[in-house]
């Protein structure tokens, strides 16, 4: 069955009323969403056709239709930042007059764009612009709490940069590329959640599943007293964990809180789900990486001495109290991130000739470090395995 007839057919079956059979229908669609080849349509916008999705989330797009509208997304308006929007609105507006720009409803927005509000009535956007940091990312990704994401530009102009492929400098070839079509696109999966109460009925929360690409965390919050919480996989009742939290992440989301807490550092083209102990009070209480069809539920245990707050991408959002639950799997919908080999790969490659797969290597997969430039990132920026030797010899060669 391909993806487009799982597309098809996703309205009816998730309307199952029963939280069990709509649980198992998103896994099916999930796998299928996985291994399958279609054009792919944001809603409400343009189709962006070729991309061929691998047993990865890493993909290429090597014919795409240029955007007819663009959102920025932007950190605090500093003078820097203040800047680069004006330079890029200006490159825009001479070089690709007909976008519509938009920018969302805040006292700094920008002179000359259209304002944008999140929500099912939305304008269609076809190109996320971001300046910022990591956050800047994480809060694009909040904005598109529910279907998809269309595909994420990031510029860098914050603290760390681990998700952001682009330097300011770079702009004019990476929106170029991005006009053009001719881009190479990770795309990070996302997380959805819902919530349980004692009875095990879902929770209204006014929305659909909740959406987060780094990671669902359950902490005791100011409480003196650690959780007990019993955590599910598939409805196989795991363990029981006495700690101060739980961490539930992506991939992408394993080099940020989880990997603080000790979780392992995950390639972010891989389909996997970690779930990471805070603190626990078993020694043996160790991270487990889970295959992306699974279903993780965390419920408050009865006899747990206090309530757990529940933040996803660090933004708190609930407090479960015992009984409660939240029920963590992977979403339908990631987050289809423009890499930086968009702009350095050979031109006969990234014109998309036949021949060439994802990354310009013919057959499945990519090249080592085509996808994001990973390996570079974890060493220059967490400083992977750095020994004492090794930064000694950084600071010769610097010197």
């Amino acid at each position: 069955m391909s993806r487009f007839l799982s597309l098809r057919i996703c309205p009816a079956l998730l309307a199952c009323r029963t939280p069990s059979a709509r649980h198992a229908t998103q896994r099916f669609l999930h796998t299928l969403h996985a291994r399958s080849t279609l054009s792919q349509r944001h809603p409400g916008g343009h189709i962006a056709s070729g991309i061929r999705t691998q047993r990865s989330y890493a993909t290429r797009v090597t014919h795409g239709i240029s955007p007819k509208s663009v959102l920025i997304v932007n950190k605090l308006r500093t003078k820097p930042v203040i800047d680069a929007i004006d330079t890029l609105l200006a490159y825009m507006r001479e070089k690709y007059p007909d976008v519509e720009v938009f920018h969302e409803d805040r006292p700094d927005i920008p002179n000359g764009v259209k304002v944008w509000r999140p929500g099912p009535d939305a304008q269609p956007i076809d190109l996320v612009i971001t300046l910022g940091g990591d956050g800047t990312i994480l809060h694009a990704s909040s904005l598109f709490k529910v279907g998809a994401v269309p595909p994420v530009l990031s510029f860098s102009m914050g603290t760390l940069g681990f998700l952001l492929p682009f330097h300011i400098d770079d702009y004019t070839k990476a929106i170029d590329s991005a006009f053009a079509g001719r881009i190479t696109v990770l795309h990070r999966m996302r997380l959805s959640c819902s919530f349980q109460n004692s009875s095990g009925d879902e929770i209204d929360t006014h929305c659909d599943d909740w959406q987060v690409m780094n990671e669902i965390a359950l902490h005791r919050g100011s409480s003196p007293h650690l959780n007990t919480i019993d955590v599910f996989v598939d409805g196989q009742h795991l363990t029981e964990a006495v700690s101060d939290g739980l961490i539930v992440s992506t991939p992408t989301g394993s080099t940020a809180y989880s990997l603080s807490a000790g979780g392992p550092i995950v390639h972010p083209s891989l389909s996997a789900i970690v779930l990471t102990p805070i603190c626990p009070r078993s020694l043996s209480f160790r991270p487990l990486v889970f295959p992306s069809s699974s279903s993780i539920t965390l419920r408050i245990s009865d006899r747990s001495r206090a309530s757990a707050g529940l933040s996803m991408d660090g933004q708190i959002s609930h407090v479960l109290s015992p009984g409660e639950s939240v029920t963590v799997r992977a979403s339908l919908y990631p987050i289809p991130c423009i890499n930086r080999s968009s702009i350095s790969e050979p031109p006969q490659i990234r014109a998309g000739e036949e021949g060439y797969g994802i990354g310009g290597v013919g057959g499945e997969g990519v090249g080592p470090g085509k996808e994001d430039d990973w390996v570079r990132d974890i060493n220059n920026l967490l400083q992977y395995n750095a020994t004492f030797r090794s930064k000694a010899l950084t600071r010769h060669q610097r010197t």
